[in-house]
């Protein structure tokens, strides 16, 4: 069974950094493509980053190119989201997926991704 568990959410203060971990289970994160989504409240969900499996980069949105890095320890079988200059606006419930392929910063998403439960980060002082 496939199960991804996620943890490392709080509230933080702008200008803060928070550390999301996502650990894997029945799947080998290297062989997946490896997302972090994010969902404030009233709004869409929105893709944050996406690691190809076939070459190991890393593609991210805009709004959080150069403070969110996604990496990935394979013994582990762990992945995680490193959170620096942390705004406002990045408050939400970050999801981590594993999926196929991606498209750009985004995991194709179809009924055999396998989803984290979610972590909730809030900034705000």
């Amino acid at each position: 069974q496939v199960q991804l568990v996620e943890s490392g959410g709080g509230l933080v203060q702008p200008g803060g950094s928070l550390r999301l971990s996502c650990v894997a289970s029945g799947v080998t994160l290297d062989q997946r493509a490896i997302g972090w989504f994010r969902q404030a409240p009233g709004k869409e969900r929105e893709g944050v980053s996406c690691t190809s499996p076939h070459d190991g980069t890393t593609n991210y949105a805009d709004s959080v190119k150069g403070r969110f890095t996604s990496s990935t320890d394979n013994a582990k079988n762990t992945a995680y989201l490193q959170m620096n200059g942390l705004k406002p606006e990045d408050t939400g419930m970050y999801y981590c997926a594993a999926g196929h392929y991606c498209v750009g910063n985004v995991p194709y998403v179809d009924i055999t991704t396998a989803w984290g439960q979610g972590a909730q980060v809030t900034v705000s002082s």
